[in-house]
């Protein structure tokens, strides 16, 4: 026989000194322990001594759940707190979820209470642009959202309780593509936590999305992340990835103009996500003459692109043009950082200037190839980014060992190109 009971439940004797009460609705058997009875209250909660209010199991399968992994714990606090808010000019429908997790820390915006840890929410719609009024599912005292670890949690989180067709995750915060400058190789990834001083490694987004399992399109809200490296690094896990070539303004992606589209047409396939939400990024800026790039890759192509690229760089180094290439590094659209040069307009220099029939053809297929089947979709706004066609790679002039961590560098021929080039 079972019974169902209503549990109080107040954790002041946690070791871990939070207390906090919520009610939850548990079932056990007769013979139930209190140890389990715990155990059933912990699976109902999340498992997390800082849930303070319970997650009710979304019933229906919806077309759509967004998830937003908004980590403001850095100088970008204010523009989370506005983007949630854009979030909510919109919300969940009865076909689309939008979660989202939100961190704060002291000292940079006080606004909307000026509370400090993470709060998970069910992103309703309201009309209170300074105020964020959705439902607190969780809320966690101190959180790591430079925890790669932490990060599976929210995703897993949010899949289960608010389960869908399709899911698209984004990722939001600073990012520096797979690096900064050589001196900061450290500190190179996403997903910044200035309280806790850590953050996301490129090869931990690999192994982020090896556990939350496919996500249909992977998306960064932050600078610098639309690189081979960063997308060949994940490209078995999801389908599409979006990102901006160039470092993004602080207000990053307008989440109302984004998700608008998907409200009105929740049937939308990933592809057309994933578009939508390149126009929606680049529209804005655009709309107030800022520049700015922006880009849907199929990561379903970086498998067969890598071999035309391994195949053709391979020629060069065969042909010994070294100076057409070192020419091509130097004239090449580079971005924030002078060693992310846009693939395709290095290929089309190279292309263009190379004395070799072979080395010619190849780099006509890799551009043929990347129009056709690499860059779904790619808008570049202003005069300074004419030539960036939406994928990015690392052509430095000098080369760091840290590269050799990237699956990119283990699996294609480029850090041996790049070690010729130097």
């Amino acid at each position: 026989m079972r019974k169902t009971i209503l549990g109080l439940v107040v954790c002041a004797v946690f070791a871990c000194g939070y207390s906090y009460a919520s009610e939850v609705n548990v079932t056990f058997d007769q013979n139930g322990s209190l140890a389990k009875i715990m155990e059933q209250i912990n699976e109902k909660t999340g498992n997390s001594s800082d849930v303070l209010a319970p997650v009710e199991q979304t019933k229906a399968l919806k077309e759509w759940t967004v998830m937003v992994f908004v980590n403001a714990k850095n100088n970008l606090e204010k523009y989370g707190l506005k983007d949630v808010n854009e979030m909510e000019m919109i919300g969940s429908t009865d076909k689309i979820n939008v979660v989202a997790e939100l961190g704060r820390i002291k000292g940079y915006d006080s606004s909307d209470g000026d509370w400090t840890g993470s709060k998970r929410y069910l992103i309703q719609k309201d009309n209170n642009a300074s105020k964020v009024t959705s439902p607190v599912l969780m809320e966690i005292a101190k959180s790591d959202m430079g925890d790669w670890k932490y990060l599976v949690g929210f995703t897993k989180w949010a899949m289960e309780k608010f389960p869908a067709k399709k899911y698209m995750l984004v990722v939001w915060n600073h990012g520096s593509g797979w690096n900064k400058d050589e001196k900061f190789e450290a500190a190179k990834g996403i997903s910044y936590d200035d309280e806790t001083g850590h953050h996301l490694t490129t090869p931990q987004l690999l192994m982020t999305l090896k556990e939350t399992g496919k996500i249909d399109i992977f998306s960064m809200d932050a600078c610098l992340m639309q690189m081979m490296e960063v997308a060949y690094e994940i490209k078995d896990y999801t389908d599409y990835v979006v990102a901006s070539e160039e470092t993004e303004p602080a207000d990053g992606y307008t989440y109302n103009t984004f998700l608008g589209p998907l409200a009105a047409k929740p049937t939308m396939t990933a592809a057309e996500l994933s578009k939508a939400t390149v126009d929606s990024y680049t529209d804005h800026y655009q709309s107030i003459s800022q520049g700015a790039t922006q880009s849907s890759i199929n990561a379903k192509s970086l498998a067969n692109l890598t071999a035309l690229l391994d195949n053709w760089t391979s020629e060069i180094m065969k042909a010994g043009e070294l100076q057409v290439v070192k020419d091509a590094r130097s004239k090449a659209q580079d971005f924030y950082y002078s060693s992310n040069k846009d693939l395709y307009h290095f290929v089309k220099l190279v292309t263009e200037t190379s004395k070799n029939s072979v080395v010619v053809s190849k780099g006509k297929e890799i551009m043929s190839f990347m129009k056709g089947e690499v860059i779904l979709h790619n808008r570049a706004y202003g005069s300074g980014y004419a030539d960036a066609y939406g994928l990015a790679v690392y052509l430095p002039s000098y080369y760091s060992a840290a590269y050799d961590e990237l699956k990119w560098a283990q699996e294609s021929k480029w850090d041996d190109f790049i070690k010729w080039v130097k």
